[in-house]
């Protein structure tokens, strides 16, 4: 019986056995199919991610930081500089890793450091709990960093960073500008010519291993170090201005002022200042409009002082000369249906008694025996209408009308400054091409050098002898009728001006006054122009107003640039003084 049963046993075959095989080694195939598929994938068509993730953990880059370059005056004087600061920033991953928050009193000593609440900075790291970098404060003291270093708050750290200081303050700050928290040109120079000033930093590349040595230097970049930037600005006439201007604009309580002075043989600005001003170190609470640089973006008809540019015109085209007499009797006239007038009868009068006595009628005269195409090509020459070539931002070409149709009105009207509008840097290069002999400069606030000077473009547009016979009558004009102008021991030329502000379609109540001139007569160096807008009170004629502080700025300059004096002690200063009433009839 047991025979039997072992041979059953013996014909016994699994059916089982093939088909569980094939599928575990289907299994492995697949998985190490898979593996090398995806090791293809990452290796062969996308090795980049790998890349990445290694060089997230072993590459890194140093910087090599450069501040931006300093702003200086002609002189060498700074006006702008960096200096270094610190800045505080929080890794809200490690500080919440460490349970930093949990230290009450000395988040309370930061918040209190940095006049913040210290439930707004303790938010500002719980908001962004997983974030690496959150800043706290920019651009803090030396004394304010270390004592932020002492509390030894984990998380919080601190960073060199460079802060722009202006020592010059309110004095320059139109025409320097500012920069922002990040060190960029906001304003002014510092705006025109930011890419200069700043530089380009420089950086190491390098490779380290897991305990942090450096083993490979992967690439490096040079830093392209700053230029310094040197402008025409002469500080000392700078600050002169403005501590004559701004004294002038509280005493007339005037809404604002500007005075620029011009080098009339090189066209370089030595001074641009306006009133009121603010402090580039600390903006906070500071109106926009504080911004603006009024000397070059506002414009003012400029009245009476655009009445040489009318004899200028007439010598040029011949129709006058110095034995021209114009008949200005009675004393007024009609021009299609409107009057142009003078003060009084002035009678016959020379063309040196137009401008001493500032007649309407005589510069209306005048204008209207020239050929409308050539008077109106004399604006434009000037420079009326189109900017001054400085470059800064925001400088306006003031309004000069260029069509075919003008009546007689408007000429004559432009004859004494209505009708055209122009800047103060307008006016300052116009009186400086009468000083120079006639020729017209494009005007720079940088310093005069072989390298900028293809910038300082030159034109000639009156005559040397015409320029000078001009100059001659403004100097009369200061002699006979602006004793405020006067300058001790010079001789000075220039013209009042005083005018309605324009409003939309029609003038309003308000004046501008202003006076533009230059000396010394002998060898004219500088041109001075002076603008007080909207004075308040009884006194508004530019020589009341405008007329002492072009004497007290050009007198300052002339000192401080060793200029030498051209007038005799024994000369007349003033041989005739003529009545305020009859200051500019524009």
């Amino acid at each position: 019986m047991s025979k039997k049963v072992t041979k059953r046993n013996d014909k016994y075959k699994p059916t089982t056995v093939a088909w569980r095989f094939y599928v575990v080694l289907g299994v492995i195939l697949f998985v190490y199919s898979g593996l090398m598929a995806r090791s293809a994938y990452i290796q062969v068509i996308e090795p980049d991610m790998l890349k990445e993730q290694g060089d997230m953990r072993s590459l890194r880059t140093a910087f090599k930081t450069v501040q931006r370059g300093s702003i200086l005056d002609r002189n060498g004087d700074e006006l702008a500089v960096s200096v270094p600061v610190e800045t505080i920033w929080a890794d809200p991953k490690i500080v919440m890793q460490n349970k930093a928050l949990e230290m009450k009193e000395h988040w309370q000593a930061l918040a209190d450091v940095l006049d913040q609440d210290v439930n707004d900075l303790t938010s500002r790291v719980l908001r962004h709990p997983t974030k690496r970098f959150v800043y706290i404060e920019r651009q803090v003291s030396p004394a304010m960093a270390n004592y932020v270093r002492q509390l030894k708050i984990p998380g919080i750290h601190l960073r060199k960073e460079s802060k722009r200081f202006y020592p010059a303050g309110e004095i320059s700050a139109h025409l320097v500008g500012f920069t922002n928290v990040d060190d960029k040109g906001i304003e002014g120079v510092e705006r025109v010519y930011d890419q200069l000033l700043t530089g380009t930093d420089g950086k190491q590349q390098y490779r380290k291993d897991a305990k942090g040595r450096k083993i490979e230097i992967v690439k490096v970049e040079d830093a392209t170090p700053p230029k310094n930037l040197q402008l025409s600005i002469d500080q000392r006439i700078q600050a002169l201005a403005y501590k004559e201007l701004k004294g002038a604009v509280k005493a007339f309580k005037a809404t604002s002022g500007s005075v620029i002075v011009t080098n009339v043989n090189t066209g370089e600005i030595l001074a641009i200042v306006n009133s009121p001003s603010y402090n580039p170190n600390n903006r906070r609470n500071t109106a926009i409009h504080r911004f603006r640089n009024r000397a070059i973006t506002d414009f003012y008809e400029p009245g009476s002082t655009m009445k040489p540019l009318t004899i200028l015109s007439a010598l040029e085209f011949g129709s006058a000369n110095t034995d021209t007499i114009v008949n200005t009797s009675p004393g007024y006239m009609r021009l299609g249906g409107r009057r142009v007038s003078d003060p009084r009868n002035y009678g016959k009068q020379s063309l040196t008694d137009i401008l001493v006595n500032s007649s309407n009628m005589g510069t209306t005269k005048l204008a209207l025996e020239l050929p409308k195409e050539f008077y109106l090509d004399k604006f434009f020459e000037a420079g009326f209408g189109e900017d001054t070539g400085t470059g800064l931002i925001g400088e306006s070409s003031g309004i000069m009308h260029d069509r075919n149709r003008w009546s007689q009105i408007e000429l004559a009207t432009l004859s004494y400054g209505m009708g055209v509008a122009a800047t103060p840097l307008q006016l300052a290069r116009f009186y400086s091409a009468i000083a120079n002999g006639g020729i017209k400069r494009s005007l720079s606030i940088l310093k005069a050098t072989p390298e900028n000077s293809q910038f300082n473009k030159a034109e000639r547009i009156f005559s040397k002898e015409n320029s000078k016979l001009v100059s001659n009558m403004l100097e009369q004009v200061v002699n006979h009728h602006v004793e405020a102008a006067v300058v001790d021991g010079y001789r000075v030329g220039g013209k009042t001006g005083t005018a309605f502000k324009a409003m939309a379609g029609s003038y309003g109540n308000d004046y501008v006054g202003l006076f533009a001139g230059f000396a010394p007569i002998t060898k004219p160096e500088l041109s001075v122009v002076v603008v007080i807008n909207e004075p308040s009170g009884d006194m508004y004629h530019g020589g009341e107003v405008a007329a002492p502080v072009f004497s007290r700025v050009m007198k300052g300059a002339l000192h401080l640039l060793n200029i030498a004096p051209d007038k005799l002690e024994n000369e007349v200063k003033v041989t005739h003084v003529q009545k305020n009433e009859d200051d500019d009839n524009a």
